[in-house]
């Protein structure tokens, strides 16, 4: 009877958009303004109130993966909602302190991300588009598909670093290698990726020798820190988020230390605009072991104290939103083929993560920021004005 009564008062200030509840013992109440609400939360088991406030995030996911709760409608509406109303479990500040911690040795980051990326390419290809990109996408129109748009992405990074036929860029977590596919082919530079996805590696690598690239293309299954040759340009995508707390002034040292005199990086990645962004304990556990968001100042004060300056920033939260609502509807095109390969609690798991991560971009729970930097005063080896950003995005879309 606690229980539900604690619930209850949870509920009645956690929502800016009407819900219905049904409760374990069959019992229905509304939540948020009034009006018909087409989205309902059934607790087909009681969940024990005592594990909510422990940790918010991941009781209620697990309760949903077990099938223990069931959402009819749309996840990604009841959690933006839930970010939204600034008096909900999922913006309180109290439980924002039961976060866990992490120590990223080497060892333990190769791990992490195997863990996470190594679930196995013939997954990815299900629900990616055919560039194998992983992150966030950039739509200049409304009418690009999601592989235009990642190609868009990739240029536009190209594009912001000035890049010169010649020259040489380092891509710190390649992926599955677009950008330096892109980087040697299209803009004659010679490219260098690391990665610590055995999955990644060998996907890149049999490429590289399938297109007869490998006077052009290299890619290691390597430490980023343990690059020690120097690049005209840095390229790092989805990366940070995966470094840790501690570990992110030595990934900016690193960057500074990785380039030629002037010479400038691009760093893509996960942040949040506002204080207490950090970890969510149900995507460490599921989903990016290890994983931690840096809100923007705690970025900034790095690049400071790296020796990097600031030449650009802009924030693609509404591309990443409309990308993962993609990936999401690809997904659930294929949801039978997952179920057969990994099965349901899976299944769940991961529609549960795009719907939430998505549902965390709308309302403006993280951001995804794109930091020009460069290794010396800023500017000093690109053009006056950003007007050449926009000038070549038009040409190569072109």
């Amino acid at each position: 009877m606690l229980d539900k009564k604690i619930y209850d008062e949870i509920f009645s200030r956690s929502f800016t958009i009407p819900i219905k509840v049904v409760f374990w013992d069959g019992k229905e109440k509304n939540y948020g303004p009034e009006g018909k609400s087409d989205i309902t939360i059934k607790f087909n088991d009681k969940v024990p109130i005592s594990e909510v406030v422990k940790h918010a995030t991941l009781t209620l996911g697990e309760a949903y993966m077990d099938k223990k709760i069931e959402i009819e409608g749309s996840i990604q509406k009841l959690i933006t909602s839930a970010y939204t109303q600034s008096d909900s479990f999922m913006s309180s500040l109290k439980l924002k302190k039961y976060i866990p911690k992490f120590n990223h040795s080497e060892e333990g980051n190769k791990k992490e991300i195997q863990e996470h990326y190594d679930i196995g390419n013939d997954f990815y290809k299900l629900w990616l588009d055919k560039t194998m990109t992983y992150s966030c996408a950039y739509f200049r129109t409304p009418e690009d598909t999601l592989e235009q748009a990642q190609m868009n992405k990739v240029r536009h990074i190209l594009n912001k670093l000035n890049t010169k036929p010649g020259e040489t860029i380092l891509d710190i977590g390649c992926g599955w290698g677009t950008m330096m596919f892109t980087a040697a082919k299209e803009y004659g530079l010679k490219a260098k990726g690391v990665t610590l996805s055995q999955e990644q590696y060998n996907y890149v690598n049999q490429k590289i020798q399938d297109e007869n690239l490998s006077d052009q293309m290299e890619v290691m299954l390597e430490d980023y820190r343990e690059v020690n040759e120097k690049f005209d340009h840095v390229v790092s995508v989805g990366m940070f988020e995966h470094v840790g707390k501690d570990n992110l002034p030595g990934y900016f040292e690193t960057v500074k230390n990785v380039l030629k005199p002037n010479g400038n990086a691009l760093i893509h990645g996960i942040t949040g605009q506002h204080y207490g962004v950090g970890v969510d304990a149900w995507l460490v556990k599921y989903i990016f072991p290890g994983g931690y968001i840096p809100d923007v100042k705690e970025n900034v004060g790095h690049i400071l104290d790296a020796g990097l300056q600031i030449d650009d920033l802009e924030p693609l939260r509404r591309h990443y939103q409309k990308t993962v609502e993609i990936w999401d509807r690809n997904f659930n095109k294929v949801v039978d083929q997952v179920d057969k390969m990994y099965g349901e609690r899976f299944v769940r798991m991961w529609d549960l993560y795009l719907q939430a991560c998505a549902a965390s971009f709308e309302s403006g729970n993280i951001d995804v920021i794109q930091f020009l930097l460069t290794n010396g005063p800023s500017g000093t080896a690109m053009p006056m004005t950003r007007e050449y950003m926009t000038d070549l995005d038009k040409k190569t879309a072109e």
